[in-house]
């Protein structure tokens, strides 16, 4: 007992020391900061670009963001392996480019940058192009001139023509001539309104960028219209007529140059990976010295690729959400179904919200407990009983998708995250645990679970949390130690003091 005790101490005190020990040096060489303070949101951007290479040489040309509207890029990666790699800056724009001889397979191509948005600054003001009418078939441009005049009849001005504009275009019966001519048009619905303002001359470009948000993936190039009314420029948003920048909006190009050029292959896509995570102020602005100088940091989280930074940052929170179930089970004794099916259930909160998770998550186990009752009386075997049930919960979640789309309710989209296997099992332990011990002992354990996955969620989304565990992984050593120690506990509960309170009484 004495060895195993010594063992123990042993273990959990180097533990301790080596999470700690790395958490300390990364606080004070690297300068990563412990304690919250004045943070900024950092977005890591991936753009991925795949093509399939023809029997020829190989240009694949990328157009480059400058930081415009008060977003500052505080690093670049380029991935050119086996590619001749350069960039260079044409014209006021910065384009890298990729070469190659001859390539025969599908290739990607990657660039990431790390940007946040320092000021909510707008775009530098500059003289806008000679107007030129769109290149139209007679059709068409009869098509165009009568819907010009309609929008000049009905507006007070630029300003005015170009929301009528987006709003005759964005409507759900189609004027006549907008249905025509977005049959006929080989371009997208932006194409078209800036056609529209040519044609009435009105000067007008387009504004690319990214619309970010937080663990996207497969994100593509949005548009919005910039108009001059002849003394400033004004951005619209082409869907609702919203004027002025978005907050979330990263610009990537302004103006009509392409992005992405592929010669020599063909089937060409660009997408983005995003990640947001928020770092404080400190911090961002020495990132790039940093970087440079301590090797270490390029075996972070950090120098993953941003979807595998957007899974480890879910993952991370894991070890917290079974410390709370530990101490919970072992220091309170409140009963579970299943160990850490609470963790899984705090994960789907996070991904639904904690009161659509909550909702979700009783009705699925509700209407599955009710099929496996029904199923109960065909005395199925195990293994088909089960599968039956997952089956039936993934049905369910397809109809609640469905459903939700249909309302509106965007959260209970996520409601695929939920673990089918673990709620097909809690609902084949449930059941038995009904026909064995009773609904009561079901209403216990169910609701206990609920409980520690609440307590866990509640807990994992903490700012403090989040941010120790992703910029600290190096923690999560210590974390174990602490579950180490705790296991040893072997004393009484809570809910066992309260259980046995008579005995303490005087007689």
């Amino acid at each position: 007992m004495i060895a195993s005790r010594t063992q123990v101490a042993l273990i959990v005190g180097l533990l301790l020391l080596l999470g700690l020990g790395l958490t300390l040096y990364k606080t004070t060489m690297l300068g990563f900061p412990l304690l919250p303070g004045e943070y900024r949101d950092v977005w890591t951007i991936e753009s991925k670009i795949s093509f399939q290479p023809k029997d020829e040489p190989l240009t694949v040309e990328l157009e480059l963001p400058q930081g415009l509207a008060g977003w500052t890029i505080i690093e670049e990666h380029f991935a050119s392996s086996g590619f001749g790699f350069s960039v260079r800056d044409s014209d006021g724009h910065r384009k890298a480019r990729w070469t190659r001889e001859g390539l025969d397979r599908p290739t990607t191509l990657y660039y990431k940058i790390q940007t946040y948005r320092a000021a909510q600054a707008s775009l530098p003001d500059r003289r806008p192009r000679p107007v030129r009418p769109p290149r139209l078939e007679p059709d068409q441009l009869a098509a165009m001139d009568r819907l010009v005049a309609m929008l000049r009849e009905r507006s007070a001005g630029i300003e005015t023509f170009t929301e009528l504009m987006i709003q005759e275009i964005n409507r759900k019966t189609l004027d006549q001539d907008v249905e025509f001519l977005l049959g006929t048009y080989q371009a997208d619905r932006v194409t078209i309104m800036l056609d529209i303002l040519a044609s009435a001359g009105i000067a007008a470009q387009r504004v690319r960028g990214i619309a970010l948000e937080d663990g996207r993936r497969r994100q593509t190039i949005s548009s919005l219209i910039e108009v001059h009314n002849g003394s400033d420029w004004t951005l619209y948003h082409p869907e609702t007529a919203a004027t002025g920048l978005p907050p979330d909006f990263f610009v990537w190009e302004r103006g009509d140059e392409a992005i992405l050029t592929v010669v020599g292959g063909q089937g060409s896509s660009l997408e983005f990976a995003l990640l947001r995570n928020t770092l404080p102020a400190k911090t961002v602005m020495a990132m790039e010295h940093r970087t440079r100088e301590y090797a270490l940091v390029d075996f972070s989280i950090y120098a993953l690729p941003v979807e595998q930074q957007g899974v480890f940052k879910t993952l991370l929170l894991i070890p917290v959400g079974a410390l709370v179930v530990v101490f919970l089970r072992l220091f309170v004794g409140i009963p579970t179904s299943g160990t850490f099916m609470p963790v899984l259930i705090a994960l789907a909160f996070i991904e639904t919200t904690l009161l659509v998770g909550l909702l979700l998550f009783i009705i699925l186990v509700g209407v599955g407990l009710w099929i496996r009752s029904w199923l109960s009386r065909l005395n199925l075997l195990l293994v088909a009983r089960v599968s039956t049930v997952v089956i039936v919960v993934v049905l369910l979640m397809a109809v609640f998708a469905l459903g939700s789309y249909k309302l509106g309710l965007d959260q209970a989209l996520t409601v695929t995250f939920f673990p089918t296997i673990i709620l097909a099992w809690t609902i084949e332990r449930m059941s038995i645990l009904w026909e064995e011990d009773g609904p009561h002992e079901v209403l216990i354990q169910g609701g206990g679970s609920l409980l520690v996955a609440v307590l866990a969620y509640l807990v994992m989304t903490t700012r403090v949390v989040e941010h120790l565990t992703f910029n600290f992984p190096e923690l999560l050593i210590s974390l174990l130690a602490v579950i180490i120690l705790i296991g040893r506990y072997t004393g009484y509960r809570l809910s066992e003091l309260y259980r046995f309170r008579d005995l303490a009484k005087p007689k």
